[in-house]
This record gives structure tokens, C-alpha cells and sequence, in this order.
């Protein structure tokens, strides 16, 4: 991997979510790249799955996609919170429902090519009703599908979101193999 050395760096925008920068470094080889990168804050995704075996999903409006995606419960880290709160948090507000078993499955960036956001990958089981309101959960649908119907939902592209594959292809074997003994 060539090493980098930033030449320059200019914010170009500062938003609530996001912040935009264009980085200019210089390569080992001495060519010089400009790049624009997205700053994005730390989330979570959570594969919750219920004690019927079904995993619970969330239909919600993505006003970049232009429609509403079915996808697993995520969301933003709040400063001062862990991971591991933000999962039981976001669960609460997305389904309703409080996971007392939270083990960390893996972790990965969203788009490194352009964006920092890194999402830190959770299954969440032992699911109790406990439901937290927040204000931008009001169009969230939840959506019960057993586990053994994902992998169909992705090939057919009704889920299409990267990090709702990514959890559900990265949980399933190991879920499955667990199920079955």
C-alpha cells in the first residue's frame, strides 16, 4: 500500500450528520490525488432475532435511496454512549424491544472509499417488549421474518441496504448451525 502524506485539507461543508472535506495528499511516488470524504460518526446495526427464530427488520423512508428499504435495526452512536448502549437504545426506538443478550458479531466501514462512517455489527436475542419512543421513528414499520427466509429477501434485492447483507450473510451460518443442534 503506498503511504500517504496530506498536503492539504479544506472543510467544504459542516452538517448535523455529515461534514464534507477535500484532502489533497501526496504518494509515495510522488503523485499527488485529490479526494473528497464524507465524515460520518460511528453507528450500529443489530440483527436481532426473537425466541420464534425470526429476525426482526425495519421498513423506513431513505430520502437518498427515493424509497422506503427494508432493513436491520442501526443507527447513530450519541457521544458519551457505547456501542453495546447505542444497541439497546436504537432497538427500543426502531422495535420496541430490549435485547438482554448483545454479543458482537463483527464490524466494517459503510463505504471506505468516500465516507469514515464504521458500523459496529451486534446480535442481539431474549428480546422483552420495552418500547422508547424518539421522534424520527414515527414512519418505521417492524417486520418479523423468519430467519430462514433472509437469504431469499437479499437475492431478490428486497433487501438491498450494504449493511443489512452484510449482517444477516455474516450471522446466518453460524445461527443456523447453532439452530440445528
Amino acid at each position: 500500500m503506498n503511504q500517504k502524506q496530506s498536503v492539504s485539507t479544506r472543510e467544504v461543508y459542516r452538517g448535523r450528520i455529515v461534514n464534507l472535506k477535500i484532502e489533497t495528499t501526496t504518494r509515495a511516488d510522488g503523485s499527488k490525488k485529490t479526494r473528497e470524504i464524507v465524515e460520518h460518526d460511528d453507528c450500529i446495526a443489530v440483527i436481532a432475532i426473537d425466541e420464534d427464530d425470526n429476525v426482526l427488520l425495519v421498513r423506513q423512508p431513505r430520502e437518498a435511496a427515493g424509497k422506503a428499504l427494508l432493513e436491520i435495526p442501526a443507527g447513530g452512536i450519541e457521544p458519551g454512549e457505547s456501542p453495546i448502549e447505542a444497541v439497546h437504545r436504537e432497538l427500543r426506538e426502531e422495535t420496541g424491544y430490549q435485547p438482554q443478550n448483545v454479543a458482537r458479531i463483527s464490524g466494517f466501514y459503510a463505504s471506505p472509499g468516500y465516507c469514515t462512517e464504521y458500523l459496529h455489527l451486534y446480535l442481539a436475542t431474549k428480546l422483552q417488549l420495552a418500547p422508547l419512543h424518539a421522534e424520527d421513528t414515527d414512519d418505521i414499520k417492524l417486520l418479523r421474518v423468519p430467519i430462514g427466509d433472509a437469504l431469499r429477501l437479499i437475492t431478490s434485492g428486497e433487501i438491498c441496504d450494504a449493511k443489512s447483507i452484510a449482517g444477516l450473510l455474516l450471522t446466518l451460518p453460524d445461527y443456523q448451525d447453532n439452530a440445528s443442534k
